[in-house]
C-alpha cells in the first residue's frame, strides 16, 4: 500500500530521477507546470535527474530541448538507457570491439563514448555484440539483418522493453515490440539496461552520490517498478500513460510508494487512507469501497486525496480476490 509521508515530498528526498515521456514533456511540449515546479525544487537544493529508457537521442541532445522548455539542467544531468547498455556492452567486450547498432543515434554516441565502435553493417564478421533501442529511423532491412546475427548466437542487448510511448496523438509502438519480435524470431533472451532492470538508475544514484533518491514516473511496468527493483522510493504522477484502470490491476510490485497526480503534490505532505468501522478506505473528505465488485467512491476533496482512495480500496480486493475491481462509475475529479 501507499506510504505516509509527515513532510513534503522535497524535504524527505535529495535527488528526484525524473522520467522524461509522459512526466516532464509529451511530445515536444512540456507538462503544463513542470519548469515552474523544477526551479522551485532547485531553489529548495533538492537535486534533479532525468532518466529515460529512450534511446534514441544522445543526452545532450536531450538536454537542449530541456533547456528550449524552460528547465535549467546541464547535459550530465540526462542519464539514458543507451548510456546504462553502453556501459553493459563495455564490461564484456575489449574496447574497440565492434557493435551492431539496430537504433538510433542516441545508440551509436554512447557506444562511442565507451570506447566501443558501432556499426550498422550487418555483415561485419568482426561484430561482437548487438545492441538494440528505438530509432524512428531503423529500416526494416537493419532490423532482420540484426535478427539473423542474435538468431546465429551473437550476443544481444536490448536498450529497454517498454511497449508503447506516450505522444500528444496518444501511445505508440514502443522498443518492447521489436524486443518480442526478435526473441520470437530466434528463441534469445537479451540483457536489458533500461527500467525496470536496476542498470539505469544504479547508474543514476552513482553518478549523483545520492542517499534518498526518488523515482518519479508514469509508467508502472518501467518506472514505478524499476524504482523497487532498485530498492527506492517511487511517485506516481498521473501527467502519462497509467490511468485509473491500470492502477487498479497493479500488483505489488508495480505500485507506487506514493501517488500525486501532477509535480506540485511534491511540496505537500502525503497522508495515507485509514479503514472505517464501515469497511472503507477514507481520507481527506473522499471515501472508497467496492461492492460487487465495482469501485465506489463518495465524499468531496483533493484529486490526490481521491486517487489515494481509490487504490487503497482496489489492491486491497485485488490481493482478496485476484480480480481487478471494476471502474466505469469511478470518476476522479477534475483537475
Amino acid at each position: 500500500m501507499l506510504l505516509e509521508s509527515l513532510v513534503p515530498l522535497v524535504e524527505r528526498h535529495d535527488l528526484f530521477m525524473f522520467d522524461l515521456d509522459g512526466v516532464i514533456y509529451v511530445g515536444p511540449d512540456a507538462v503544463p507546470g513542470v519548469p515552474e515546479v523544477l526551479r522551485r525544487m532547485s531553489a529548495a537544493g533538492v537535486g534533479a535527474a532525468f532518466v529515460t529508457n529512450n534511446a534514441a537521442r544522445p543526452t545532450a541532445v536531450v538536454a537542449e530541448h530541456l533547456r528550449e522548455l524552460g528547465i535549467d539542467c546541464s547535459d550530465e544531468d540526462v542519464v539514458n538507457s543507451a548510456q546504462a547498455a553502453a556501459a553493459l556492452v563495455a564490461g564484456s567486450h575489449p574496447q574497440g570491439s565492434k557493435v551492431l547498432v539496430v537504433g538510433g543515434p542516441g545508440l551509436e554516441a554512447a557506444i562511442s563514448e565507451v570506447g566501443l565502435v558501432p556499426t550498422t553493417d550487418a555483415t561485419d564478421p568482426d561484430v561482437v555484440e548487438v545492441l538494440t533501442g528505438y530509432g524512428p529511423d531503423v529500416v526494416w532491412k537493419t532490423i532482420m539483418a540484426g535478427a539473423a546475427r542474435v538468431r546465429a548466437g551473437v550476443p544481444w542487448t536490448a536498450s529497454n522493453t517498454d511497449r508503447t510511448f506516450p505522444t500528444p496523438a496518444g501511445p505508440l509502438p514502443g522498443h518492447g515490440l521489436l524486443v518480442k519480435l526478435i526473441q520470437e524470431y530466434s528463441g534469445v533472451t537479451p540483457r536489458v539496461a533500461g527500467k525496470p532492470e536496476r542498470p539505469l538508475l544504479d547508474a543514476t544514484i552513482a553518478r549523483n552520490s545520492a542517499q534518498r533518491p526518488v523515482m518519479v514516473g508514469d509508467r508502472l511496468d518501467t518506472d514505478i517498478e524499476g524504482g523497487r527493483n532498485a530498492d527506492v522510493d517511487t511517485i506516481l504522477v498521473l501527467t502519462g500513460v497509467t490511468g485509473l484502470s491500470e492502477l487498479v490491476a497493479a500488483t505489488p510490485r508495480l505500485r507506487p510508494h506514493f501517488i500525486c497526480p501532477t509535480l506540485e503534490s511534491a511540496f505537500v505532505p502525503q497522508g495515507v487512507p485509514t479503514r472505517t468501522e464501515a469497511g472503507a478506505h477514507a481520507l481527506g473528505g473522499w471515501s472508497a469501497r467496492v461492492e460487487a465488485g465495482e469501485l465506489r467512491v463518495e465524499g468531496a476533496g483533493s484529486e490526490a486525496d481521491w486517487w489515494r482512495v481509490a487504490a487503497h480500496a482496489a489492491w486491497e480486493h485485488l490481493d482478496a480476490t485476484g480480480t481487478p475491481v471494476l471502474v466505469h462509475n469511478a470518476v476522479p475529479p477534475l483537475r
